[in-house]
């Protein structure tokens, strides 16, 4: 059953399936997400565990046996079990089990917490390890926001400025989704990123690493959304051509290398997470002017 937060500031929506957020609505019921038009992506935001992008083939290895791993992982393809609810917080939890156990051989304890605080959204994301050897993880976050935002500014006017400026390339998506040895051009001048759907012909812009920890998207004369990415070394932005959405999509890890073959802990952007240990990766949504 849907989990709506509200604290007459922000209502949100949150789904069961893979603890996913649905909605965030304003104080007049202005809808600040995707339409998830089946035309284009049908996600929101889903939670990325525990691999960011594509493995090569669509497998992986762990001490010399090889397992399925679908793009971005299978917890946003996993019911999750409320495990605490209040007006506005809400927790899920997520454990191994036969399934997970067949693609993913380890023990893990999986909590999404979403939580409001005036205007802003706060969402983290822990995995505990609770078996014995160590665990490989990444964490990802994939908000696609609405393009453009419902305060009358067209389209074409909304943009991000970055809180940093950036290094200078972006690296590049295969065909088969890995990242490839070449490097893109970074389109953000001046910290500043003028959305156009060229810019998303060859997929998604992926800075890795990126300099900034926060992002504000939108008009430069409307309201706008900030969001919060402390600690998170990559940053994916990404749209389908024509979609009205556009994803902030904060990492903590990356699709293999273009080839790569070796172990999982041996893929970059892999958090290795001892036995009895967590590794925490959160992000913030906040609505501003």
């Amino acid at each position: 059953m849907t989990v709506i937060l509200t604290n007459g500031t922000l209502t949100v929506a949150v789904e069961p399936l893979g603890a996913e957020l649905h909605s965030i609505k304003d104080r007049q019921g202005r809808e600040l997400m995707t339409n998830a038009d089946p035309a284009y992506w049908t996600g929101h935001a889903p939670i990325l565990f525990p691999i960011i992008g594509a493995v090569q083939g669509d497998e992986y290895r762990v001490d010399g046996t090889t397992y399925p791993m679908a793009k971005h992982g299978f917890a946003r393809r996993r019911k999750f079990t409320k495990v605490a609810h209040s007006d506005t917080f809400v927790r899920f939890e997520l454990t191994d089990d036969e399934e997970t156990r067949a693609v993913y051989p380890f023990a893990f304890m999986l909590h999404v917490e979403h939580r409001l605080e005036g205007a802003t959204l706060h969402t983290e994301v822990t995995v505990t390890n609770s078996g014995d050897r160590d665990l490989p993880a990444s964490i990802g976050f994939h908000p696609a926001f609405a393009w453009p935002l419902p305060y009358g500014r067209p389209r074409a006017d909304h943009r991000m400025v970055f809180s940093n400026a950036e290094v200078g390339t972006v690296a590049a998506i295969a065909d088969n989704g890995t990242i490839a040895a070449e490097r893109r051009p970074d389109p953000v001048v001046d910290r500043v990123l003028t959305l156009t759907d060229d810019l998303f012909a060859r997929d998604a812009l992926v800075f890795d690493p990126v300099r900034s920890s926060w992002v504000r998207y939108g008009a430069e004369d409307g309201p706008q959304l900030r969001v919060d990415f402390p600690g998170m070394p990559k940053l994916g932005i990404w749209t389908k051509p024509g979609a009205s959405f556009v994803c902030i999509e904060p990492w903590d890890g990356i699709a293999d290398p273009e080839g790569f073959a070796g172990d999982i802990f041996d893929k970059p952007g892999i958090n290795r997470v001892s036995p009895g240990q967590s590794h925490r990766a959160a992000m913030s949504v906040t609505l501003e002017g």
